[in-house]
């Protein structure tokens, strides 16, 4: 089939409209879903790698701040310090397991959300869709993502030996020291901090900050703009 000049001209016209014509509302917001949407894929597959947590100094999880105390008197715990090693190696594993579950969670946040002002977060810093993101939906992630993440501090990952089971071993040799005599000389307190909801926070605020790191190359480089909706309404950025 053979096109004349003028049914070229047509097409070309077309494109030429449907690429340049006003962004509207309902555009910049699908835009801003569908870069969310990346970057929490991107995410998940960055940090749910083996040491994705542990060898990245930027979500390393380290002791709970209650639990600093024990490095503080890890002299007069037999074995401390390689016990700690092992529960903050454990703790780490047990949050690359998880955030493997993050992504339908995430996924199904973003659709539900509804996007005000999305000119304005378009238009606004490196990092304004995920803010928004997590401002709205925070609660509602940690909810659904904290069954997650106890399953996996029971999980055996590490030399048949549970997250849990690692830090009840830590803890429990701490507490004797801190219930004994010269325990009580030295003013110690026991440990009993629960690690399901300070390896859930630390999780998400690991997987928000990657998703952030994520926006911000979309709105930055062209060729990470890997739909057609990122592609037209990032491109607003470069105009």
């Amino acid at each position: 089939m053979f096109w004349s000049c003028a049914e070229m001209q047509a097409v070309m016209d077309q494109y030429n409209l449907e690429q340049y014509k006003p962004l509207t509302d309902s555009e910049v917001s699908a835009g801003l879903k569908e870069a969310l949407k990346v970057g929490s894929v991107n995410a998940a597959n960055i940090l749910s790698v083996e040491d994705g947590f542990y060898k990245d100094e930027l979500v390393k999880i380290l002791l709970p701040p209650e639990a600093q105390k024990i490095s503080k008197n890890i002299s007069m715990i037999p074995g401390g310090k390689d016990l700690i090693e092992k529960v903050e190696i454990r703790l780490n594993r047990a949050a690359e397991d998880a955030v493997t579950e993050a992504v339908p969670i995430f996924a199904s946040a973003i659709t539900e959300m509804t996007i005000a002002d999305a000119f304005g977060i378009l238009k606004g810093n490196n990092d304004a869709a995920t803010q928004y993101l997590k401002g709205k939906t925070s609660d509602k992630l940690k909810d659904l993502f904290m069954p997650k993440v106890k399953a996996s501090l029971d999980k055996k990952l590490l030399a048949n030996i549970s997250t849990n089971e690692s830090w009840d071993l830590l803890t429990n040799n701490y507490n004797k020291v801190a219930g004994s005599f010269a325990g009580k000389l030295a003013n110690l307190e026991p440990v009993n901090t629960k690690l399901d909801d300070y390896v859930t926070q630390k999780a998400l605020d690991a997987l928000f900050l990657k998703v952030a790191e994520e926006e911000k190359q979309i709105r930055k480089d062209p060729l990470k703009r890997v739909s057609n909706i990122l592609k037209r309404v990032f491109g607003e950025l470069d105009k």
